[in-house]
């Protein structure tokens, strides 16, 4: 057994995820250590470890590897899940938290920034009619 695989294993039982009782009735670790297994595998040394690990992280996470453009294929209307008299709205195809309202020109990031809604009184059953936000919308 490699060291990466025993400290996986050694971790997780330590933080309890195998209990039954942990998040997904403990059916984590099984798919974790499938994953650590495959790493552990390849052999890497330090250096391409730490180099797999940070592409793997960024894919896997539905990030980019390069910078967004403002391609249009790159981007899709969205503007159809908002009012008919609301600024049009593309959302990018390749990391989908990234928004814009000039078809991929500029573009915001929602992981990035605080989520601000304009002109909206209830959002997935929150009733927004009653907070408050000094803040502008980006745009």
């Amino acid at each position: 057994m490699s060291n990466l695989v025993k400290h996986a294993e050694e971790e997780m039982r330590r933080a309890g995820l195998y209990s039954k009782d942990s998040d997904y009735g403990g059916m984590i670790p099984e798919a974790v250590m499938k994953m650590v297994k495959c790493l552990a595998d390849e052999g890497h040394s330090g250096m391409s470890h730490a180099l797999t690990m940070e592409v793997f992280n960024r894919v896997a996470n539905f990030k980019t590897l390069t910078p967004l453009s403002n391609d249009p294929t790159e981007w899709m209307s969205v503007s159809g899940y908002y009012p008919p008299n609301h600024p049009p709205v593309w959302q990018n195809r390749r990391q989908s938290s990234c928004f814009s309202n000039d078809a991929g020109k500029t573009f915001y990031d929602i992981n990035d920034k605080p989520l601000l809604f304009r002109n909206v009184r209830r959002f997935f059953g929150i009733n927004l009619y009653k907070m408050r936000v000094s803040a502008k919308v980006p745009r």
